[in-house]
């Protein structure tokens, strides 16, 4: 009986232990599929965040693949890729820059020398195929395109600056001055080769400074002073031409009113003439005598002045009347 009691009592811790490793075992399995889980869903998020790229505002992203640019983003925002190695991403930037040429030292059209410093607004055109010509024109590095930049702008300047004459880019007279022109030639001697060169857009091109060596400057004065003479010349020359118009009319004036005044003065006379006639007509007809008297006295008078010596018979008229005297019968 003894020994029955003992078996039954190490049948039921058997069991016992049993039971419990089996507790122990689901205990165990529980955690490790919960790691499992939190595991896959850590390596989910990963995969999904390797998979994501931001593409931000001003810039543009370059999704390689196995180095070679596969496609572009433009639009700013989240986007997916193939995680590496498979792709990678490259950002290029789109933003503003300007590039200033430096002074240079350049011929005009007629020999002389300016130094000139022009600058260059220019940014990587946003299309996907300015976009790959300029990373492989530069490797995407904007320093360098800068310094490229700066050298085609200084050969542009040379050519462009070859059209013009020195009066057209420095004059006193500021509508000679065709400034603007010399900037829309340089603009477009650089436009079309940065764009198909390096996928640059050239948004403005101007001229920030311009001088003039001392051989220019001395050449420059001289022209300016012999403008100058030639302008006072012809102002002169102007001048006089037109005074001698204002002279001629003046004159031609002169003589129209002199030529009325003659014209006038000869119908009072004229008139006076008649009516003094009439006057002696009247007076000859009321006494005859005393009228041929007063005639030889008038004729007397215009003949002779203080100064005047005349010798002459008295018995010619009209001096018979101062030796006859006055007619017998004259009405005093």
């Amino acid at each position: 009986m003894s020994h029955d009691h003992a078996d039954h009592s190490h049948a039921h811790g058997c069991r016992q232990d049993h039971a419990h490793d089996h507790e122990h075992e689901q205990a165990a399995t529980g955690p490790t599929w919960r790691r499992l889980l939190v595991a896959a869903a850590l390596a989910l998020v990963m995969l999904a965040a390797a998979c994501l790229v931001q593409v931000r505002t001003g810039e543009a992203t370059v999704v390689t693949r196995f180095g070679n640019p596969a496609r572009v983003l433009l639009e700013p925002g989240l986007a997916w890729r193939w995680p590496l190695p498979l792709e990678n991403t490259v950002p290029v930037d789109l933003r503003l820059r300007t590039t200033s040429s430096g002074l240079q030292d350049v011929g005009t059209r007629d020999g002389l020398r300016i130094i000139v410093q022009a600058y260059i607004a220019w940014q990587v055109e946003a299309t996907p195929q300015s976009i790959k010509r300029f990373m492989r024109a530069v490797q995407n590095q904007p320093d360098e395109a800068a310094r490229q930049i700066r050298t085609l702008v200084g050969s542009a300047l040379e050519t462009s600056a070859s059209g013009f004459e020195l009066a057209d880019l420095v004059n006193v007279d500021a509508s000679k001055v065709r400034l603007d022109a010399f900037e829309h030639r340089l603009g477009e001697q650089i436009t079309g080769q940065l764009r198909e060169t390096y996928g640059v857009k050239v948004v403005q091109v101007g001229i920030e400074r311009l001088t003039l060596p001392k051989v220019t400057l001395e050449a420059t004065v001289d022209r300016m002073r012999a403008e100058r003479e030639t302008i006072a010349t012809e102002r002169t020359a102007v001048g006089k031409r037109k005074a001698a118009e204002i002279r001629s009319a003046a004159e031609r004036d002169a003589r129209i009113i002199e030529a009325d005044a003659s014209v006038k003065a000869a119908d009072i006379q004229a008139r006076a003439q008649v009516q003094a006639a009439q006057v002696y007509g009247k007076a000859y007809a009321g006494a005859p005598e005393l009228y041929n008297l007063l005639r030889s006295l008038d004729t007397l008078d215009n003949l002779v002045n203080p100064g005047t010596r005349v010798v002459l018979r008295t018995d010619a008229a009209p001096f018979r009347v101062l030796v006859d005297g006055p007619p017998t019968g004259a009405k005093p």
